[in-house]
């Protein structure tokens, strides 16, 4: 090692070739950008070959309580589907679509709740969210819902038994397009209610007041996926899918403009959990404001199909800021916010570095509240605190299976804390 070299500066840290970053396409596209080329994910291809297609339902009328829930597709934009989301029982029935309240579930049991959820699909301009058609407002009204609504549904066909599944949503029930449907008066939430009669409300700004009045953000994000938010003449509808993201990052950016001036924590920090065979460490370092989100996935796991190398992947900003959409995806911006969340709560601003193993148990997607969630688990734990950022990195290399000098490698916030000069080095 020469004078200059840095103790974790090791020549043997793993280099991606060509072909490995071939291999890495699939968790960075994830079954959404055909990165591939070809028309379909060749791997969910192969997940929905072996799950059950026959029909769920034996008549075409369905009544249940909604959660309540409504789905905006994104295939065809700005043409999409909405339409209720409906479970064949009735009672209480909010946690199927209440992803905040899953934490510490298997991830059998959300498949199986989120089964449940038969969707409603009726064609419309999503830039023409006013429009009178009955099934597109009562749809909407539902998006204002509090407690969950009974539903008496017809469609048009018998619903597919097969669930739908990606990266960014929650998991999805059979579909089929619905001819009409009845539903009870709906109780709104009055505080997603106000939001949607202020027609010069941003929906910027709509959304901070809903986050700040303690309404979940599963909530904010159907509020604006059905047309509720923004000013009167501008709202649409926004798919379900690009609403989920639009939300994490509003809120994630407008509590990083207090985090940034606040000052930094003392030490560095280690919180951690595990759930769903997912590895988390979120380290806190007492720096200006810098954020990465590093996530490795296994052999076998749904988003690597090789059998035998890691994949790792990584988006970072520096305090500045990032001017492209992170390459990680929707995950990104939900870890963002988990972690300005901790940073606002005690008037701090730390550089933010989290790790994830995804584990051969992960073995389906169930959304991008996963990562959010989960952070925000590990968060409300007590961290380990360290003096010294190779105390932090010691814990990493304890407690994670994969070597430090691998995270070291693909981290861009690490190497830059490891290997860049800063003022205080020559003071």
């Amino acid at each position: 090692m020469t004078a200059n070299a840095h103790p974790f500066d090791d020549p043997t840290i793993v280099r991606r070739s060509k072909k490995k970053m071939r291999s890495d396409r699939c968790s960075t596209c994830r079954g959404t950008r055909m990165l591939c080329g070809k028309a379909r994910c060749p791997i969910m291809a192969r997940v929905y070959a072996n799950m059950r297609t026959a029909p769920l339902m034996e008549t075409l009328s369905l009544a249940g309580s909604s959660p309540p829930s409504v789905c905006v597709g994104r295939f065809g934009y700005p043409k999409v589907d909405i339409g209720p989301m409906i479970p064949p029982r009735f009672g209480d029935t909010h946690l199927l679509d209440t992803p905040e309240e899953w934490v510490g579930q298997p991830i059998d049991s959300i498949i199986a709740m989120r089964q449940q959820l038969v969707r409603g699909r009726h064609s419309v301009r999503a830039d023409e969210p006013e429009a009178p058609a009955r099934l597109l407002q009562d749809t909407r009204e539902l998006a204002m819902g509090g407690p969950p609504t009974r539903i008496d549904a017809t469609f048009k066909k018998r619903p597919s038994g097969r669930i739908e599944l990606n990266s960014g949503t929650q998991p999805m029930g059979p579909s089929a397009p619905i001819e009409s449907f009845e539903m009870e008066t709906v109780k709104a939430d009055r505080r997603i209610e106000r939001a949607y009669d202020d027609t010069d409300l941003l929906a910027r700004d709509g959304i901070m007041d809903l986050y700040q009045g303690g309404v979940y953000v599963s909530r904010i994000q159907r509020a604006l996926s059905a047309g509720l938010l923004g000013e009167g003449k501008r709202r649409r509808l926004v798919p379900t899918r690009w609403s989920i993201t639009a939300v994490d990052s509003t809120v994630g950016e407008t509590m990083m403009e207090r985090t940034k001036v606040a000052p930094t924590i003392d030490e560095y920090r280690i919180y951690e959990t595990v759930q769903l065979d997912n590895r988390w460490i979120i380290m806190m370092m007492p720096t200006e404001w810098c954020y990465e989100l590093v996530e490795a996935w296994y052999p076998n796991t749904l988003w690597n199909p090789s059998q035998r190398s890691i994949s790792i992947i990584s988006s970072h900003e520096l305090y500045q800021g990032r001017k492209t959409y992170a390459e990680i995806g929707g995950c990104y911006y939900a870890a963002r916010l988990a972690s300005n969340e901790l940073l606002t709560r005690e008037g701090r601003q730390a550089g933010v570095v989290i790790l994830r193993e995804a584990h051969p148990g992960y073995i389906l997607p169930v959304g991008v509240w996963n990562v959010r969630e989960h952070v925000r688990e590990a968060l409300r734990r007590e961290p380990a605190k360290y003096d010294s950022l190779q105390g932090a990195l010691g814990h990493v290399e304890r407690m994670m299976d994969i070597p430090l000098k691998r995270w070291i490698g693909v981290s861009g916030v690490l190497r830059d804390r490891l290997y860049q000069r800063r003022l205080e080095d020559y003071t």
